[in-house]
């Protein structure tokens, strides 16, 4: 069956089809999800126990060792690690990338029963153990800055209360958060000595309250004939209701609650959390989108509530955006539809030069039916926009017009040797079909590796194959139909068998092999094609005349280039290019949160005396705004930032730069304040990481038994870092020991005394931490009553000494010093382990200039030297971009094999000859000259996206290698000898090649001055590596096929 004979017979359904498409492609366009990179999943949940008063070596011991082995026997798991710190144990275990998302909530349903087995076993004050994987990938892409000067929290939690239950309803809203949030607790404080005058102890207060706070229901009853619910009415309504509480003081005296203790209503001092916004007290709102929503659409109904929220909220309260993931995806997304657009401008200017308008119009009508086309299918298979995808339609710009610029060449050759129109159309997609939908395929299936590889890297990229074979599918349909259409229609060309024979140009072909066919233009002259063409037909006569010093000359080019590649710098992934930078700070673990808050409050007012800029300034360079985190991160804003567990030693700070050229300055300044004035902790600044993560240019993971010898190990290490020139930002994950009071009884004293170790224990808790008591209902609300000494938020270790343990059995106040010692020793804050073993981790950034390759190279030599005086047992590993590079390269090199294999099979479909195939394969590796050239000359660098680039460059050189080869076939089946159907083959095939070089080296232009550092390699991989390979391939493949074939010249007939 024919396509292109049912479509130009039945011209007038084929327009109504392409009208169709093409409406339902552009309303398709509209409907499609935006996002600034394809989703991806992350596999991975975290186990958090606590276990209060424990030291992170007994947590370790008695939690996180239990909780790892147990988790192990998960034969989903790809890599467990976890971090024991004092009274909390944080596990966290990883999937394998095989894992598809869908069956990920069963593996952790088993893990989930598995720890609720493992609860039992664990010592008494082990909290529940929490499975966390609910929230992991989740971004908060839109998050909301409240704050107002003069407004206490209760006050501005009201407000970001209400926001949030509005802004829930939004349609694509999936989840809104508040950071920020305090927890507000009812405190009951006592004096132990006061309630000892009242013969009470804090045990038989407590029991009391408990007692009297009735929240449970009573059951129902009978009244007449029917059943009504018992609701008995203990429970506290309001604060006076717990002071009113009747004290049974002994058997004739009573009291009420607020008359023996303080009760009041707060918050916990020192706090656990902090937010400020721009240096104000606040509190964040952070809205998420649906799967597969509009962010952008999302952003345009924030910003018009964001509206009514000023004019409503109270006088001095604002709020605002502290971060836009929707207006990044927007600029990027109409950036790239620019860059599309512009691309498409270029194609078609290429097309109406050099094949005149008539042809040219033939060729450029593929373009937009092609891309409608692919805009419609993207839809019906739930394929977002966004920059991956965005990219694929640059990519394929340039392939696009290959089907239809080869059709329409065989159709005006066959026209030229006497065709009607409509049998020229006929022959010419009867001839090509195959030929071109093999090879179409071909090029989609060198990306297949990318859709199957089984990491992160894989489902961003992954989108590359499902776009680029959308659009090369479109493009065969369409060339198979409305090209043919169009072409008989539109294409005049003359017919050359009414001429009068003229001698070939080419002289140096003679004999039996002589007569070069020439490229006759529309309007009769030498076109730039036609005389391009004769010197070709000249230079590949001189190569196959020496077909083995053209090819030694191309693989002596070949391995020249490899040499070059050593001076590449390599770059796993770019950082983002948004405008926004952040700032970590770790301080170490144990550190009061109100110290932590003053080291982020000085730098906050730096940031305002020195860095902030206004907002509507577009030619400032500086910081806009800035939202601070103390001890609890954000929820995520971005897949390149994840937040930790709490703790009161760490902050981030998030800022807004005016723009993306801001970003590297405003670091420079901040790294170098922060250096200077808080040289003891540790401060990272930078952006974000791109590509869906972060994390260190070098990381070296020392593996060992003893605690002592990793930091001794470790110690060496950033000795050795600190020196090395290239390394900046050195740290390690484990942080400095930290201090712990030790109360060590004395039992003897303590007999004599009356004490027992519980009761040193429970004053010492009601003194300090305190204790639940119930809770306080209020609306949908429970406050827990905490029950604790009065003063005790004000404890310093020197007040212990003063401290009296009171003594349940006799009444008596025993001071503590009496039956033990208080001392101070040192601990290790936290303690790390991956896959079952202790790890630390050392990091470190190249400096600016500089990549990872450039400092690992420096830093392995070194450690090599090193390792060989470590005890035995102890080992090391490089981590950081190193490994993820590592990774996510081989997890595409894993699927290259299946891939080539699809791509054999079809070769041998094609061609069913295993040295043709072998040509075609063998073109691939020609690619490499020209990007590693093209890479040096652009002063770029090789790393995830030109590697891209190279599998691209090789789909496309493929496509080239079949249809030339192709051609070969026809001309020999033509009756023509070997020799000279090579040469006559090579020019029928040198304008479409050449066209197609062309648009789709220069419909890349716009991708490599707009597409930003992520995608600037890739551009010039393809770029400049499809020039110098499009000129080696039109020499490699018919050189090849000469030899492989043993194909000689004809000699002259004789006279």
């Amino acid at each position: 069956m024919n396509i292109s004979k049912i479509a130009i017979t039945n011209n007038r359904v084929t327009i109504l089809v392409v009208i169709m498409v093409a409406i339902m492609g552009l309303v398709g366009y509209n409907s499609l999800s935006r996002n600034a990179m394809p989703p991806f999943t992350i596999r991975a949940a975290s186990v958090v126990t606590s276990f209060p008063g424990a030291s992170a070596e007994r947590v370790e011991e008695l939690v996180t060792e239990r909780i790892e082995r147990v988790a192990q026997e998960l034969a989903a798991v790809k890599r467990i690690s976890s971090e024991s710190r004092v009274g909390l144990s944080v596990v966290s275990v990883e999937l394998d990338a095989s894992i598809d998302k869908g069956d990920m909530q069963p593996v952790w349903d088993k893990l989930r029963r598995k720890m609720e087995e493992l609860q039992p076993t664990l010592p008494d004050g082990v909290g529940a153990i929490n499975v966390k994987d609910d929230r992991l990938g989740v971004v908060y892409g839109i998050q909301l800055g409240l704050a107002g000067g003069g407004y206490n929290l209760k006050e501005l939690e009201q407000e970001a209360e209400d926001i949030r239950d509005d802004l829930v309803k939004l349609n694509d809203a999936a989840e809104v958060k508040i950071s920020g949030l305090r927890t507000e607790q009812i405190f009951v404080e006592f004096d132990n000595a006061r309630l000892a005058r009242y013969g009470l102890s804090a045990n038989e207060l407590q029991r009391t309250i408990s007692a009297t706070n009735i929240v449970f229901p009573g059951g129902d009853v009978g009244l007449g004939d029917q059943r009504v619910v018992l609701e008995p009415t203990g429970n506290f309504e309001s604060i006076d209701d717990l002071k009113d509480i009747i004290i049974q003081l002994n058997e004739t005296e009573t009291a009420k609650l607020g008359e023996i203790a303080e009760v009041t209503r707060g918050y916990t001092s020192p706090p656990e959390r902090i937010v400020r916004v721009d240096g104000q007290q606040g509190l964040v709102v952070g809205v998420a989108v649906k799967e597969g929503a509009n962010l952008i659409e999302l952003g345009e109904q924030v910003d018009a509530k964001v509206a009514i929220y000023n004019q409503t909220l109270p006088v001095g309260m604002k709020i605002e955006r502290i971060a836009s993931q929707d207006a990044f995806v927007q600029a990027s997304v109409s950036g790239f539809v620019s860059n599309v657009l512009q691309s498409v401008g270029i194609v078609l200017l290429v097309m109406f030069l050099f094949l005149g308008w008539r042809t040219g119009l033939v060729v450029a009508s593929l373009i937009p039916l092609a891309i409608v086309m692919t805009l419609l299918l993207m839809n019906l298979f739930d394929v977002g926009l966004n920059q991956v995808t965005l990219a694929a339609l640059i990519m394929a710009l340039g392939l696009l017009v290959d089907n239809a610029i080869v059709i329409s060449e065989a159709m005006m050759v066959r026209m030229e040797e006497g065709m009607k129109p409509k049998d020229a159309a006929y022959a010419a997609t009867s001839e090509l079909a195959i030929p071109l939908l093999i090879s179409s395929l071909t090029t989609s299936a060198a990306f297949l590796a990318f859709f199957l590889a089984e990491n992160t890297m894989g489902e961003m990229m992954g989108p590359l194959f499902v776009v680029i074979t959308f659009a090369l599918l479109s493009s065969w349909i369409m060339a198979m139909t409305v090209v043919a259409m169009l072409g008989v229609a539109l294409i005049r060309v003359k017919d050359k068998t009414k001429k009068i024979a003229e001698p070939a140009d080419n002289e140096l072909l003679v004999g039996a092999d002589a007569g070069a066919e020439e490229v006759v233009e529309e309007q009769g002259k030498t076109d730039i094609f036609s005389r391009l063409n004769n010197h070709y037909a000249s230079l590949i006569y001189k190569a196959l005349k020496r077909p083995w010093l053209t090819l030694l000359v191309i693989v002596g080019m070949f391995f020249g280039s490899l040499f070059l590649f050593a001076f590449i710098p390599f770059t796993f992934f770019p950082d983002s290019d948004r405008n926004l930078i952040t700032m970590n700070i770790n301080l170490p673990l144990g550190t009061d949160i109100n110290r932590t808050s003053a080291i982020v409050a000085d730098i906050e007012t730096y940031i305002n005396d020195n860095l902030i800029v206004p907002k509507d300034d577009d030619d400032a360079l500086g910081i806009t705004d800035f939202t601070s985190f103390v001890s609890e991160g954000p929820k995520s804003y971005d897949l390149g930032y994840q937040p930790g567990e709490a703790n009161t030693g760490y902050a981030h700070i998030l800022m807004n730069t005016s723009r993306y050229e801001a970003n590297k300055e405003m670091v420079r300044q901040l790294e170098d304040y922060t250096y200077e004035n808080f040289p003891d902790a540790d401060i990272t600044v930078g952006p974000l990481g791109g590509g869906g993560g972060g994390g260190s240019d070098a990381a070296i993971r020392i593996i060992g038994p003893e605690v002592a010898e990793l930091y001794a190990i470790a110690d060496d290490i950033k000795r050795i870092l600190i020196e090395l020139p290239e390394a900046t930002n050195i740290s390690d994950d484990w942080g400095p020991k930290s201090k712990k009071v030790v109360i060590d009884i004395d039992q003897d004293k303590a007999n004599r005394a009356g004490v027992t170790n519980q009761d040193i224990a429970v004053s010492l808790r009601t003194s300090l931490s305190g204790f639940n008591a119930g809770s306080f209902r209020e609306d949908e609300d429970a406050l827990p009553i905490i029950m604790r000494g009065l003063g005790a938020e004000d404890y310093e270790v020197q007040d212990l000494k003063g401290l009296n343990v009171f003594a349940q059995a006799s009444g008596k106040n025993v001071p503590l010093t009496q039956v033990a010692e208080v001392g101070v020793e040192w601990q290790y804050a936290k303690i790390k382990r991956r896959d079952l073993y202790r790890t630390m981790t050392i990091a470190a950034d190249a400096r600016e200039g500089l990549t990872a390759t450039d400092l690992t190279s420096k830093l392995t030599p070194k450690l090599e030297e090193l390792a060989k005086n470590w005890p035995a047992g102890y080992t090391y590993e490089l981590g950081g971009e190193s490994e993820q590079s590592a990774e996510a390269m081989m997890a595409v090199a894993n699927k290259l094999p299946l891939a080539g294999f699809i791509i054999i099979i079809l070769l041998m479909i094609q061609f069913n000859s295993f040295r043709k195939m072998g040509i075609v394969l063998a073109t691939i590796p020609l690619g490499i000259i020209g990007v590693i050239i093209g890479l040096l000359i652009f002063n770029s660098y090789f790393g995830f996206m030109a590697f891209l680039g190279v599998i691209s460059l090789a789909g496309i050189l493929i496509n080239n290698a079949i249809v030339l080869i192709d051609r070969i076939e026809i001309e020999e089946k033509d009756g023509k000898t070997e020799f000279r159907a090579i040469i006559d083959a090579c020019k029928q095939r040198f304008r479409p090649i050449l066209l197609t070089t062309f648009t789709t080296a220069l419909g890349l232009i716009p991708l490599y001055l707009g597409g930003g550092l992520m995608w600037e390699p890739m551009a010039v991989a393809i770029m400049i590596g499809l020039l110098f390979a499009t000129v080696i391939t039109l020499l490699f493949v018919p050189v090849m096929y000469k030899l492989l074939f043993r194909i000689k010249e004809k000699a002259p007939a004789q006279a």
